[in-house]
């Protein structure tokens, strides 16, 4: 994947682009921007949308005369990027950290955590 960051406002759009599966028209995005709330207008998404090319997050195919935005990254490929990318800024690589910091916030529950106990047992048995 691109290391490139990408602002909130270019993950809003990326965000409408995934959930209707990884390409959409410009029509489209800005339909669905408008139904969830962001009043943003055109010019402001068309440079949003050149951004995330630049940054090779996004492509544009050409379908007759409509450009359809394409995802180059997918949606749990870049989520785990970004959180790769935040434990070894915010943590120094810490995932105890992390971890320590969600039960204090009140951010994961004890059957999260079995959950999560679980499910490492289970990932340790297909490593071996």
């Amino acid at each position: 994947m691109s290391n490139s960051q990408i602002s909130s406002s270019e993950f809003e759009i990326m965000r409408v682009i995934w959930d209707m599966g990884g390409k959409a028209y410009f029509s489209e995005i800005t339909e669905r921007l408008e139904a969830a709330g962001f009043s943003w207008k055109n010019n402001t998404i068309l440079t949003f949308l050149s951004r995330l090319v630049e940054k090779q997050i996004l492509s544009i195919n050409k379908v007759g005369r409509k450009n359809e935005y394409c995802a180059l990254v997918d949606e749990h490929e870049y989520a785990a990027d970004q959180t790769v990318s935040f434990v070894g800024r915010v943590y120094e690589g810490d995932v105890k950290g992390l971890v320590s910091t969600l039960i204090q916030q009140d951010l994961i529950s004890v059957d999260d955590l079995d959950e999560l106990k679980d499910f490492w047992k289970g990932t340790k048995k297909t490593d071996e």
